[in-house]
């Protein structure tokens, strides 16, 4: 059901060492929207079990829904915490004609029930789990919430990551919105203009609605507090799957719903792949097909499930995934128990 990869320092690293929670200094969570339910399990078992007694930080590092689960995950009752979000946002139902503004107002909402009312402190003092929200700063026609201008700015984003997704650059700006103190390192052959900001009780909300907002889905928000004035949204549009090398010492664990990586959001539908060098030192979980192939449908969730299924039928499945993610999760820990490193495969495999 659980597929492991490892690449080459990483894989080298565990056949010495075994595979121990301590190895692990950063933690990816990807875009995706509700594909992520189907990680709900092994979220749960890794912050619930594996790293229960971690005495070292470890950088989460998350872009959209990546980065709501690293909200959830630098609190301090991680699992109620990531499941309370999984229901809340699985049970979220739009009206037949829901527009941005009805998506973002909902999208705020989820916020203020993540966090509850001790949870920005909880993220923002956690001295071992160290959050970072990637989020991407808009410049020209995207940076309009006019639909016909949006259109045109992401038509030319399409057409010039086709080319080069080097050329993006003019277009999008990375901000990562992390917890004091982060001591995380990146690597962007690519070289987006990245700026740091230090998370606080002013920004945090924002940050992360902007990290999840998707453009033509939901609005944009607008000067974030202590940045530079302009139009942030979502942070998959540059760090979808991620193609950045972490330079920290330590290795990188990433539970992913897929084996397909994608570096940005543009990238989606081409045939370009990451480097195998950004994930030298990265282990990544995913769903094999057999899993994917024992889930209703034979399929993960996906966004267009909020249009194409009845709100009574989405919500069904979806809570059927969540059950049937535990099986992800006991494969896990039964391989974190039997430390079986065999069964991990080289991720140049994927790559190459």
């Amino acid at each position: 059901m659980l597929k492991i990869y490892a690449g080459r320092t990483a894989l080298k690293t565990i056949k010495e060492h075994g595979f121990k929670q301590e190895l692990f200094t950063s933690f990816l969570g990807a875009s995706g929207g509700p594909k992520w339910f189907v990680l709900l399990g092994l979220d749960k078992a890794i912050f619930g079990d594996f790293f229960t007694n971690r005495t070292t930080p470890l950088n989460i590092i998350g872009s959209s829904a990546g980065a709501f689960r690293a909200a959830c995950l630098t609190q301090k009752d991680p699992v109620a915490t990531i499941e309370r979000l999984a229901k809340n946002y699985s049970e979220t139902v739009y009206s037949k004609t829901a527009n941005a503004a009805e998506i973002s107002a909902k999208a705020k909402l989820l916020l203020d029930d993540l966090f509850a009312e001790q949870g920005i402190e909880q993220v923002i003092s956690n001295p071992l789990f160290k959050a970072h929200f990637i989020v991407a700063k808009s410049h020209g026609l995207v940076s309009f919430e006019n639909k016909i201008l949006q259109a045109a700015g992401l038509a030319k984003s399409l057409l010039c990551n086709a080319i080069s997704r080097k050329s993006l650059t003019s277009q999008y700006q990375r901000y990562i919105f992390q917890a004091p103190n982060s001591d995380l390192l990146l690597q962007d052959s690519y070289q987006f203009t990245t700026h740091r900001k230090e998370l606080t009780q002013d920004n945090i909300k924002a940050a992360l609605l902007a990290s999840g907002s998707i453009p033509m889905v939901m609005q944009g928000v607008k000067d974030i507090a202590g940045c530079e004035n302009g139009m942030y949204r979502d942070g998959g549009i540059i760090d979808y799957h991620f193609d950045f090398k972490i330079k920290n010492k330590g290795l990188t664990l990433y539970p992913h719903f897929s084996s397909t990586l994608k570096a940005g959001w543009f990238d989606k539908k081409l045939a370009r792949k990451v480097s195998a060098d950004n994930y030298d030192k990265t282990v990544l979980l995913c769903p094999s097909e057999r899993f994917i192939k024992s889930l209703p449908y034979q399929k993960i969730p996906d966004r267009n499930d909020f249009t194409t299924m009845e709100a009574e039928q989405r919500i069904d499945y979806w809570r059927k995934v969540f059950k049937q993610s535990n099986l992800l999760a006991d494969e896990f820990l039964a391989f974190v128990e039997q430390q079986n490193i065999d069964k991990v495969c080289n991720i140049s495999d994927l790559l190459s």
